[in-house]
């Protein structure tokens, strides 16, 4: 294989030079660009290069819709030849029973075409399955595609300097024939230049690999059931490695987000999450309201032809918990071509897409994956609509640079010929989603974490109806739209979630720096605010907790909802159009949590969410009337002799404790006192016994040091942290100007 780190780096400082960092981390090569336009080959030289690279194909032991042949499912309307879903789905099973075989008709399709004037030719390899069933979706027939990008060198045409074997082929060479359909490539001399494996969406970023060994036969890992396939180029053939590990190279060569430290060294593509350890629960397919297996018009098809059971469920909000025993990935059936001599399980028939493009469409109802949205009062739903069309209706049939999906591979290749354009800047959205439970650092029931989440979620742009899953709790997604959005994050077990967000920029990150944590639905609490009940117009809404910190922090354009964990200890901050702040503490029951049966979780509302002086005074009253309770809670138990310092229940020196606990009090008497001021509409007075506030909260932190050995080591920390919020929440009320 070709040494890449020198060319990766000239390519990389050669489009920053051009572009910007802020363009590149938010590239996608989803556009034609300056792309020249392709033609075909001979028909030898199509069949010769198809067989020199006809990828080795991999399977999930649980899979049941293999490639096949979609003609023997024709059928004709309205003049016109389709395939129609029920015939296909149905007339595949069938198929199955009436021969014995597994994979009945094993096919792959293959698509040659070349750039104008250009030594570059593409291979495509496309699959046609006769359904598609995913955590995100499911559809009527599914189409998947491998391209191989391969440099044909003197034998191709010129004004483009090839890269032959090593980026360039010395020479300009003379046009050929071949792109008119004569002439002829010889297969063995062509070097491939860059693999591209298509994934769920035009949306989420490719498997690709650039300058491929030659000698290694391309092979092609399978998802379960949605049949997005992945790479395996390494001496790992039937496991998915993202990064390199020890003599073993990565099996794609995306590269990272280096914008976002947290990913920094995550290479971002799709790759394959249950071969990479995470859980992925699927969806049972329904049409009409029931599964799709008791439909009268597919006698054929049973609960055994979909995915296994032991990987379904019902629905996300059947469960009142993320799942945690879902079986990992293993191999099932190895395709090979039917001329390789290999040990493959299955040997598949190429042949061209010429022989299948009188087929004009591939039809069936519409099914829909339905999204739960948090709203106001009660839940919406958003439909995720997912459809296949055609390979020969799609762009990328004719250009296949528009599936290169990493914009360093497109530089590269942009570099390499003049026949690709640079990769064109566009807006990418990155979100991580993590999963949001208790610490033992809090109070019991009184602060939180967030942890990496085993199970992964799908996300969904309401401006756009395809849903995108996660990988490794990560979700990109590429080329989007400037301006609002509606992001909504869904997992099975978990309570949805959902928030405005704003596309302006090259990369934008959703969430709180990029990240959103989940609730399992037994935990969860529904948070509501009510912002036609405010006293102005808000325009954002941000929620912390005291041990977790910021979890949410979203645009507001009226009464929204956010589900948060009951064990947790909040502030609710609300800001208007004036950037006037309100505050408010939230303490959910953390006895009142959902359950699989319950309808929805239980809820808190808050009706009057005010900005101004007077919200956040009251805010400084209720924070520390809650904590000098706890502290005073903490002194009782001290003296009726409970544990001693240092575990969660324990006590101390009753003058020390007892001394937090009147600093509290002092605190919350002014505050009380400023509230009542600013709604009076007394501003001077609102001030002054803001003032007193603030130099009664430095006498907190004296009465909390002294005491700090004293108190449970939960009660400490929760302390300190109020104590931090109450300081910035009292400078807020100061500085205010609304009363």
């Amino acid at each position: 294989m070709r040494d890449r780190t020198g060319l990766h780096r000239r390519t990389l400082l050669g489009t920053l030079a051009t572009a910007g960092l802020s363009s590149i981390a938010g590239c996608s090569a989803f556009q034609r660009g300056d792309d020249q336009s392709t033609s075909g080959v001979s028909d030898d030289s199509a069949r010769d290069l198809a067989v020199r690279f006809a990828p080795m194909l991999y399977f999930d032991e649980y899979e049941t819709w293999f490639p096949t042949d979609p003609r023997r499912y024709t059928s004709e309307r309205d003049g016109e030849t389709v395939v129609d879903g029920f015939d296909a789905f149905d007339g595949y099973h069938a198929r199955v029973a009436d021969t014995g075989e597994q994979a009945p008709d094993p096919t792959v399709f293959y698509n040659v075409v070349r750039y104008a004037e250009s030594p570059l030719v593409v291979v495509q390899y496309w699959l046609y399955s006769a359904f598609d069933q995913f955590t995100t979706n499911f559809h009527w027939h599914d189409w998947e595609v491998l391209h191989v990008f391969v440099d044909v060198g003197d034998g191709g045409s010129g004004g483009d300097g090839g890269s032959g074997g090593d980026g360039g082929s010395g020479g300009d060479g003379d046009s050929n024939d071949d792109n008119s359909g004569s002439g002829s490539i010889d297969p063995e001399s062509a070097a491939p230049q860059l693999y591209v494996a298509s994934s769920h969406s035009r949306k989420v970023p490719n498997n690709e690999f650039l300058d491929p060994d030659p000698e290694r036969v391309p092979r092609i890992l399978s998802e379960l059931g949605s049949h997005s396939s992945t790479l395996s180029l390494n001496d790992s053939h039937d496991r998915f490695q993202r990064v390199p590990s020890g003599d073993s190279f990565a099996d794609i060569t995306n590269r990272a987000l280096e914008r976002l430290e947290d990913v920094a060294e995550l290479p971002i593509a799709y790759g394959l999450p249950r071969d990479e350890g995470a859980a992925l629960p699927y969806v049972v397919p329904e049409l009409d309201g029931k599964p799709i297996y008791e439909d009268d018009r597919l006698p054929s098809v049973a609960r055994d032809a979909l995915v296994d059971e032991s990987l379904t469920v019902r629905s996300f909000d059947a469960l009142s918990s993320p799942p945690t025993d879902l079986p990992k990935r293993a191999t099932g059936l190895v395709f090979d071509h039917e001329a390789r001599d290999s040990d493959a399980d299955v040997a598949y028939t190429l042949v061209p897409t010429s022989e299948v493009e009188s087929i004009a469409d591939f039809v069936g109802p519409q099914l829909s994956f339905e999204f739960a949205v948090p709203q106001f009062a009660e839940d919406a739903i958003a439909g995720h609509i997912t459809t296949t069309s055609a390979p020969w209706s799609q762009p990328r049939y004719e250009n296949p640079a528009e599936d290169i999906s990493e914009p360093i591979h497109r530089a590269a290749l942009a570099e390499r010929y003049d026949a690709i354009g640079d990769p064109p800047a566009v807006n990418t959205l990155f979100v991580q989603i993590t999963e949001a439970v208790t610490t033992d650092d809090a109070p019991e029931n009184e602060g939180l974490t967030t942890q990496q989440s085993a199970t992964e979620s799908v996300v969904l742009l309401e401006s756009d109806p395809e849903a995108v899953p996660t990988f490794g709790g990560t979700a990109v997604l590429r080329d989007v739209p400037s301006g609002e959005h509606r992001l909504t994050v869904n997992g099975a077990g978990r309570a949805p979630h959902s928030e405005q967000v704003r596309i302006d920029d090259a990369l934008v990150t959703g969430g709180v720096g990029g990240e959103i944590p989940l609730v399992a639905r037994e935990s969860a609490t529904k948070l509501e605010v009510d912002a036609d009940g405010a006293d102005s117009d808000l325009s954002d809404l941000a929620l912390e907790d005291d041990f977790a910190g910021r979890l949410y922090d979203a645009p507001v354009a009226g009464p929204d909802a956010v589900y948060v964990h009951s064990g947790g200890a909040y502030t609710v901050e609300v800001r208007d159009t004036d950037d006037e702040i309100g505050a408010f503490r939230v303490n959910p029951d953390p006895d009142a949590g959902s359950d699989a049966e319950s309808a929805a979780p239980p809820g808190v509302r808050i009706d009057e969410p005010n900005t101004g002086k007077g919200s956040l005074a009251s805010f400084l009253a209720a924070i520390a009337e809650e904590t000098q309770a706890a502290v005073e809670a903490a002194g009782n138990q001290s003296e009726d002799g409970s544990e001693a310092n240092g575990g969660q229940q324990g006590g101390g020196s009753s003058n020390a404790v007892q001394g937090l606990a009147q600093a509290l009090a002092a605190v919350a008497e002014a505050a009380q006192r400023a509230a009542t001021r600013a709604e009076a509409g007394d501003r001077g007075q609102a001030d002054a016994s803001l003032e007193t506030v603030a130099s009664r909260l430095d006498r907190v932190a004296e009465r909390l040091a002294e005491a700090r050995s004293d108190l449970p080591g939960g009660l400490s920390k929760a302390t300190e942290r109020r104590l931090q919020q109450a300081r910035r929440r009292s400078e807020q009320a100061r500085a205010a100007k609304k009363l």
